[in-house]
């Protein structure tokens, strides 16, 4: 019988450590033992697990999943590690279209929440396609969504100098990404945008392994680059902008979890490493939000001050590890291929017998090969 990988196992233990935090830790305490009685039941600690505990659990694991496979998609549709909503203009568009009809005292029903974030994230994303000439270049659209990140960044800071001092609150609170008072009408929220991502990010799965062979071989597959990126950016936005919606950008776990699923399985495809990206976004925000409940208790500190924390310095350091071995893995593959191609005595101009006599003999073979 074939043993479970070791990195599965972690990430299996991970997860029930973090839900069994989720559902006892706080005030009551719920012994661990009691957690099935607990659930349904009567009383206060029945209430408090049943009716907060649990759906802000819920909630942390489909919102972690959410941005999670949003990054993946973004880094291998963009070709860089580095491609992440926060720099894309996708989160802060989100963020931006929740925040100004608060700010303006606009009456906006709670339904329409969701709706206000996809029309500010794919704003976003439009102004970063439109400037960078429609992903024509993964670098332009890199850079183009740093500036227009900023920029609506920028428009957050306008309104916040606008709003009065309750108001203010709320908005820094939310912008810092927080899963405070969540129930399950917010968990209920996101099930319909997920059902729509998720048949989308199973057509996009082939689409982004070919997109990772570089434009012209993906042209030469019968692929349209641009529309492709346009694509997968647009799945990136139903994504986020629900999870936005509800608890605010939570940040850098697009960053983390893909850099999470590579190095647990290196030599994955796409489809591996979104599923794990997934995963490990999801451990992510749950484990983060431990410590924003019962850090500075009874005080709550946001899920994303958190993230953010946590996640730029390990992503950094997983990045780092990430390219070394490549380096490694080609420094010693040449010396065992040299012996095979071209004998250690035979002189550097020497010619290959039928072959031109001013071409020297390596220049040759590295052309063949």
């Amino acid at each position: 019988m074939r043993r479970p990988p070791v990195a599965l196992l972690c990430l299996g233990a991970a997860a029930l450590a973090g839900a069994v935090c989720a559902l006892s830790l706080g005030t009551p305490y719920v012994p661990p033992a009691r957690l099935p009685a607990t659930l349904g039941a009567d009383g206060l600690a029945g209430l408090v697990v049943t009716e907060l505990r649990l759906p802000r659990m819920v909630l942390a694991l489909l919102a972690g999943a959410c941005l999670g496979a949003a990054g993946l998609v973004l880094q291998e549709a963009l070709r860089n590690p580095l491609a992440v909503p926060e720099m894309l203009g996708v989160s802060s568009g989100a963020a931006l279209g929740v925040a100004a009809p608060l700010v303006l005292a606009l009456a906006v029903p709670l339904g329409l929440q969701p709706f206000l974030a996809l029309a500010g994230a794919a704003l976003g994303g439009l102004l970063t396609l439109v400037a960078a000439g429609f992903g024509r270049s993964p670098s332009a659209v890199l850079l183009t969504g740093a500036a227009v990140a900023a920029a609506l960044q920028a428009g957050l800071l306008v309104l916040m100098v606008m709003a009065d001092q309750l108001d203010l609150q709320l908005i820094y609170r939310y912008l810092l990404g927080s899963l405070s008072a969540r129930t399950w009408d917010d968990v209920t929220g996101l099930l319909p945008w997920l059902a729509v991502a998720a048949p989308a990010l199973v057509l996009c799965v082939p689409v982004l392994g070919v997109l990772r062979l570089g434009d012209d071989d993906a042209r030469a597959l019968g692929v349209r680059v641009e529309r492709a990126r346009v694509a997968a950016l647009g799945i990136a936005v139903v994504l986020i902008a629900p999870v936005v919606a509800v608890c605010g950008p939570v940040a850098w776990v697009g960053f983390l979890a893909p850099h999470l699923a590579r190095r647990l399985r290196p030599d994955g495809g796409a489809a591996g490493w979104l599923v794990r990206s997934a995963v490990c976004g999801a451990i992510v925000v749950l484990c983060a939000d431990q410590p924003a409940r019962l850090a500075l208790a009874p005080v709550e500190t946001p899920v994303g001050a958190w993230t953010a924390l946590v996640g730029v310095p390990v992503g950094v350091v997983l990045l780092k590890r990430g390219r070394r071995p490549a380096r490694d893995r080609g420094a010693v593959a040449l010396p065992e291929a040299l012996p095979e191609a071209l004998p250690v005595a035979a002189p550097a101009s020497a010619s290959v017998p039928g072959s031109p006599p001013d071409v020297p003999a390596p220049v040759l073979r590295k052309a063949e090969r």
